[in-house]
């Protein structure tokens, strides 16, 4: 499932008779993926040449899915209207009533703030060793985020409970920052001015009308091409706004679904810039450095670690020639992206300080997969796609070795009713080793990325230009938790 609303309609227009086909085939993709693995191993959709989908694809046409290595080319992944749901913070004003996360305890609803400052503030130490936390912001949700990158305490360490927190408009409150941090690692690149040079994004045109699925990127930068594995790969990038390189930025990486592209995760799709990034470019007010990689075939097949390979190119290449705080690298996915941040995770979490799995499972193998590293998750209990069988071994393996508390977490009713608050629930695990935090999120829906509390809506139909997120038409609280946690680190 990617972003494009409008590619997706002519999709199912065309392929309506054949869903239960792709349906299918996107099934069996997650289900043959819940095993441990190699790089590209037994996790479905790598080297054992089982059809590959690992998710819903919303960039219409037929679609490709990752290539498996040995044959079996996965055509699935069934398609959506709307892409990988679009985003808009959530509130209006005030600070979360259920505390940003801390140590422990279960927080429902919408927390990390929606405006006014958010109570959890920076990590009591400064962060785990690694740098600190932002040093200069990064807002979660609209709440200021304080400018240190030591003192404060977060809030609920105890595990105090919230009741929700509804969907809102946009938070107007609150100042964000340049992603830089205060204990930052500087790359290479810092103090450098860049050789890289840029292309334009494919299918993005500057004259596509806001709602179209084609507009331009926010900001800075464009299309790279560089040679990986023996092969040319693609990534769109963003600058972070007033670029200075004496300053290491944060750098994230957004990994899209199967069938999708980089283009409709480097501009929201038909969401625009409300949700570019999956919602994060907008949530760090253009002060981070964004990176959307393209999948071979549409997919994270990763066959003989050629993504993993692939992400460590990237890596060096903008570090080396931008001023990159190698503290705060970022990876996040939805669906077969989901699947590779999870093969980041288990292979890369000393380069990696964290990642964001939205309704993902093992699809690209888990190479390692023993150290400890800053895991956020989220899966809905209607996902029939890559649902809670698939999710939780993923969450069970860093729960264990990031060494938290194991437990039971609660989760919201199934619907319907569509709860509004009490949609999504929350649990930030106890006990966990500095710098490692876990939380989990679950709830009514099903196979997306922003999910709306009080909808079944996977496609955040809110955000979509010419409507506009607002208490009475509420977007996703997602970007925001996300951001939030990241913040957090």
């Amino acid at each position: 499932m990617d972003n494009d609303r409008t590619s997706i309609r002519e999709w199912r227009s065309r392929a309506l008779g054949r869903f239960p086909a792709y349906l299918a085939l996107v099934v069996a993709a997650c289900t043959a993926s819940s095993g441990d693995g190699g790089s590209s191993g037994s996790g479905g959709a790598s080297s054992t040449g089982g059809s590959v989908s690992g998710g819903t694809s919303s960039t219409g046409g037929s679609v490709s899915g990752g290539t498996s290595s040995t044959g079996g080319s996965a055509s699935g992944g069934t398609s959506g209207t709307g892409g990988w749901t679009s985003g808009g913070t959530f509130g209006t004003g005030g600070s979360a009533s259920g505390g940003t996360p801390g140590t422990g305890g279960s927080v429902s609803g919408g927390v990390f703030g929606t405006g006014g400052s958010v109570s959890g503030g920076t990590s009591s130490t400064g962060g785990s060793g690694r740098g600190g936390r932002s040093s200069t912001g990064g807002r979660g949700s609209g709440g200021v985020f304080s400018t240190g990158g030591s003192g404060g305490s977060t809030s609920s360490g105890t595990g105090a409970s919230a009741s929700g927190g509804s969907t809102g408009a946009e938070p107007t409150g609150g100042s964000t920052g340049a992603g830089g941090s205060s204990g930052a690692v500087p790359s290479a690149g810092c103090g450098k001015t860049s050789t890289m040079t840029f292309k334009a994004v494919p299918n993005q045109d500057p004259n596509a009308s806001p709602g179209s699925g084609n507009t331009v990127g926010h900001g800075d930068g464009g299309y790279v091409t560089i040679q990986s594995g023996g092969g040319s790969r693609d990534f769109a990038m963003r600058l972070p706004d007033n670029y200075d390189n004496s300053h290491p930025y944060w750098l994230s990486f957004t990994f899209h679904p199967n069938g999708g592209n980089a283009y409709g995760v480097d501009n929201g799709g038909s969401n625009g810039y409300e949700m570019a990034y999956y919602g994060l470019q907008k949530m760090s007010n253009n002060g981070a450095i964004f990176v959307a990689p393209q999948g071979l075939g549409g997919g994270w097949a990763n066959s003989g670690g050629q993504d993993l390979q692939f992400v460590d190119d990237m890596v060096k290449l903008i570090e080396d020639n931008y001023c990159v705080d190698t503290t705060h690298i970022l990876a996040q996915g939805f669906s077969y992206g989901g699947g590779m941040s999870y093969a980041i995770a288990c292979a890369r979490a000393t380069v990696f300080r964290g990642v964001a799995i939205y309704e993902g499972a093992q699809l690209s193998g888990c190479d390692g997969g023993n150290d400890p590293i800053a895991l956020w998750q989220m899966v809905g209990l209607e996902d029939t796609v890559c649902g809670m069988g698939m999710a939780t071994p993923i969450r069970d393996r860093f729960v264990k070795n990031n060494g938290c508390t194991a437990q039971d977490p609660p989760q919201p009713p199934k619907a319907p009713p569509y709860l509004n608050p009490g949609g999504h629930v929350c649990t930030d695990y106890t006990g966990c080793s500095s710098g490692h935090p876990v939380r989990w999120c679950v709830h009514q829906s099903g196979h997306g990325n922003a999910i709306v509390d009080g909808t079944g809506d996977l496609y955040n139909s809110c955000a979509t230009p010419p409507k506009t997120c607002s208490t009475s038409c509420p977007c996703s609280w997602v970007p925001a938790d996300v951001w939030g946690w990241m913040t957090s680190l």
